[in-house]
C-alpha cells in the first residue's frame, strides 16, 4: 500500500463513515453497527489497492465491502443459531438432567464433599469419563484419581448411609 492510497482511503472512510454507520444500523441496529463498521473499515485497508480513484466510486465501494460484512454476520448468526437449536435438541433429547427432587439427597452429599473429591466424582458420574480420563483432565495421576476416588466412594456411602458399593 503507497501513502497516497493509504490517504485517499483514510478521506473516504471520513467522508462515508456516519453513512456506513447508519446503513448498519438500519440492518442490525445500534448495538451491532459500529462492529461492524469497524470490520468494514479492516477489509477496506487490506484491500486498499481495489480503492477506486473517483470519489463517487469510492464511496460506493466502501458500501459494498459494508454490504458484504454484513452477509457475513448474518452468515454467522445463522450458524450460531443453528448450533444452539441443535444443541437445545441434543439436550432435549438425552434428558439427562434428573427431575429437580430426583437425586437430591446424593447431589447434596456429593456437594458436602471437598471439592477435588466433587469434581472428580461428577466427571465420572455425570459427565462419564473414565477414572484415567478424569485425572488427565484433572492434571493428576491415575493412581492418585483412584484413591481419591474410592475415599469419595467411602464418604458418600457413609453420609449416604449405603452399605452398596458405587458403579
Amino acid at each position: 500500500m503507497s501513502r497516497h492510497d493509504g490517504a485517499r482511503l483514510s478521506r473516504a472512510l471520513e467522508s462515508s463513515a456516519t453513512d456506513l454507520l447508519a446503513y448498519l444500523e438500519r440492518r442490525i441496529g445500534a448495538d451491532d453497527a459500529p462492529d461492524l463498521l469497524g470490520e468494514t473499515m479492516v477489509v477496506a485497508w487490506r484491500r486498499v489497492d481495489e480503492l477506486p480513484v473517483d470519489a463517487e466510486r469510492a464511496r460506493m465501494w466502501l458500501f459494498g465491502i459494508a454490504r458484504g460484512t454484513l452477509l457475513n454476520h448474518a452468515r454467522g448468526q445463522r450458524r450460531r443459531w443453528a448450533l444452539a437449536d441443535r444443541l437445545r435438541l441434543q439436550l432435549r433429547e438425552s434428558a439427562t438432567s434428573p427431575a429437580a427432587d430426583d437425586g437430591a439427597e446424593v447431589r447434596d452429599a456429593i456437594e458436602r464433599l471437598d471439592p477435588e473429591l466433587a469434581e472428580l466424582v461428577r466427571l465420572v458420574h455425570w459427565d462419564r469419563l473414565s477414572i484415567a480420563e478424569a485425572a488427565e483432565l484433572l492434571g493428576i495421576r491415575a493412581s492418585t484419581a483412584r484413591g481419591r476416588y474410592q475415599r469419595a466412594k467411602d464418604a458418600l456411602r457413609a453420609t449416604l448411609g449405603v452399605g452398596a458399593p458405587l458403579a
